[in-house]
């Protein structure tokens, strides 16, 4: 997106613009649908830069409605991957008519034979996903983002003649249809983002199907579930134009336009005039598979950082999540006090969604993830993904056997073309699959690469094998000494370091063996006057493992909670006394 704004005469203060998410800079991903728009030889072309993670399916969905086409952007070595197909389908069953880029053409590597067959697995892809004859006649473009060029003909080595995305632009402006709608009808636009503006309130995106609209202009909401919207008035209409923003009096059908005044409207609400009698269709949207309960931090080391502690605190900023999500639920629990069941596409979208919270300040305490089940004919499904791994052959066997006790069937093994590497093509269910990221990075010693994508609900698959140790749990509050974690670190993995503080129930490390062990990390050396050789020995101990938020949540057990707090994470048990656990392990026995 950068080289077609430059292209166009935008000038771009740094890399990645349309990314301006600090998650989005960090992270290196995309994590929410953008849109703006440029001109080119005359005419106006809105783009829309959506996310390629099947976690964040919905950003991709909700924002089809607004396009007549689209660019598919694949690797030139890679191919198309699962998370290509995942957003390759939702356009297909649209009916857009893809226009593919087969991107960094201008590595060594890439050969001529290399990008046919590239281009071989995408036609096969196309069919395997039910494109139609005049889907399966896409048109394919060579391009090097990097270099800042694109061309109609493969240069194998070196840039084309006059090197500029021009080719690019001037294939949107042949292949991709001019967008449907009649000016001179009633006006009714479909919201597809929502954003709150301090100033200005409540902020609706959405591109207009027919009709026109101005300033002052009376409007009604009609909202999916039929609800009664209201009426209203247009205070102020926005464009995105480049990497400004351009405030307008007026916009017709086929604008992608911002405007305020529509306090009740939602994502996937109609806004229309206000005689307009019947609401637009959103689109079928694909329901969560993940779900986790938010809650109010409740140890004995609550409150200590945070500024917004409470449940109805948190379930505000949830509420506040959903309205601009669509992809996410928030349910309360029954019987959960101020808990909250959160309900979304996969870990890494709820992941973030903690991350921005303890951002912004709260501290709460989280349940392990859950799959979303479905019951179909009185049997129960559950969401399965597949799962691409490029490895080293030597790592072949682990990941295999990683992912069978995950209940993961091997589809296809074979070699991909760097020397060395396999290409390992699974299915697995997405509770297998919780916390694996982590693991395989472990396994391949971070040289392997992971994609996964939704595929569809199939047969529960029965339990998982065990996949985790137990764990050292606390049994006394303090800080912990050095002469205590000196004595556990035999008994394995320690998740903290000297001077930190513990307290009752809190998990302080991974046991070497099966089964849970309380143990006390705040012990003191008794002082005595008597000295012996043996009492000077230096303790040397082993950096602790520190846990990121997405370890967390793939480590936790059902039993277990994840302590959020703006500077720290830490694991406990939903039950902090002792005697509590166990008594409710006698009863459950």
């Amino acid at each position: 997106m950068d080289r077609l704004l430059s292209q166009t005469g935008n000038t771009l203060a740094g890399d990645r613009v349309m990314d301006s998410n600090a998650l989005e800079k960090e992270r290196g991903i995309t994590i929410s649908s953008k849109y703006t728009s440029f001109g080119y030889k005359g005419f106006t072309i809105n783009a829309v830069d959506t996310p390629g993670h099947a976690d964040f399916g919905g950003e991709v969905e909700r924002i089809l409605g607004m396009v007549d086409g689209a660019l598919l952007l694949v690797d030139a070595n890679e191919g198309p991957l699962s998370q290509t197909k995942f957003v390759l389908e939702k356009a297909l069953k649209r009916g857009l008519k893809p226009v593919v880029v087969l991107n960094k053409v201008d590595r060594p590597s890439v050969t001529e034979q290399q990008c046919n067959e590239v281009q071989s697995n995408l036609f096969d892809l196309f069919a395997h996903l039910g494109a139609t004859d005049d889907q399966l006649d896409f048109t394919t473009l060579y391009a090097s983002a990097r270099e800042g060029w694109a061309s109609k003909e493969l240069c194998v080595g070196q840039a084309p003649e006059n090197p500029s995305m021009a080719p690019l632009l001037d294939a949107i402006l042949e292949h991709v249809p001019p967008p449907p709608g009649d000016p001179q009808g009633q006006f009714a636009m479909l919201v597809t983002m929502t954003e709150r503006d301090s100033f200005l309130g409540r902020v609706a995106t959405g591109r207009i199907a027919s009709g026109q609209v101005k300033v002052g202009d009376k409007i009604k909401v009609l909202r999916h579930s039929g609800a009664p919207g209201g009426d209203s008035k247009v205070t102020k209409i926005f464009k995105r134009s480049g990497v400004g923003k351009l405030e307008l009096e007026s916009a017709s059908a086929g604008d992608i336009i911002s405007m305020t005044g529509a306090a009740a409207a939602g994502i996937a609400d109609t806004i229309g005039a206000v005689d307009l009698a019947a609401a637009l269709s959103p689109g079928p949207i694909e329901p969560p598979t993940l779900s986790m309960i938010f809650g109010p931090n409740d140890s004995p080391l609550a409150g200590r950082e945070g500024t917004h502690l409470t449940g109805s605190k948190i379930g505000e900023r949830l509420n506040a999540e959903a309205e601009t999500s669509v992809s996410l639920r928030v349910l309360p629990v029954d019987g959960g006090g101020e808990s909250f069941e959160v309900q979304a596409r996969g870990e890494l979208q709820l992941g973030l969604l903690i991350e921005n919270m303890r951002r912004e300040g709260y501290e709460l305490s989280v349940s392990p993830p859950v799959v979303v089940y479905r019951i179909v004919n009185g049997q129960r499904m559950e969401p399965l993904e597949e799962v691409v791994c490029e490895i080293e052959d030597e790592f072949s066997g682990p990941i295999i056997d990683a992912l069978s006790l995950r209940r993961g069937e091997l589809l296809e093994m074979k070699p991909i073309e760097v020397e060395g590497k396999q290409r390992l093509t699974f299915v697995a269910p997405s509770r297998g699959l919780i916390g694996f990221r982590s693991l395989f990075a472990t396994l391949t010693r971070g040289s392997g690469m992971l994609h996964r994508a939704f595929q569809s609900y199939g047969h529960y698959k029965g339990p998982l094998d065990k996949v985790r140790k137990g764990v050292l749990i606390s049994m006394a509050g303090g800080k912990t000494t050095t002469h205590a974690l000196g004595l556990l670190e035999p008994r394995g993995v320690l998740f903290t370091g000297i001077q930190q503080e513990v307290y009752n129930g809190m998990i302080i490390g991974e046991c070497s063996r099966d089964g849970e062990m309380e143990v006390n990390p705040v012990r003191e050396k008794k002082l005595t006057n008597v000295r012996n050789t043996g009492s000077e020995e230096k303790v040397s101990l082993s950096p602790p493992r520190i846990f990121t938020l997405e370890d967390a949540i793939g480590y936790v057990a059902e039993d277990e909670l994840i302590e959020v707090t703006p500077s720290k994470i830490r694991l406990r048990k939903r039950m902090l006394d002792s005697s509590a656990r166990k008594s409710l392990k006698r009863k459950a026995a």
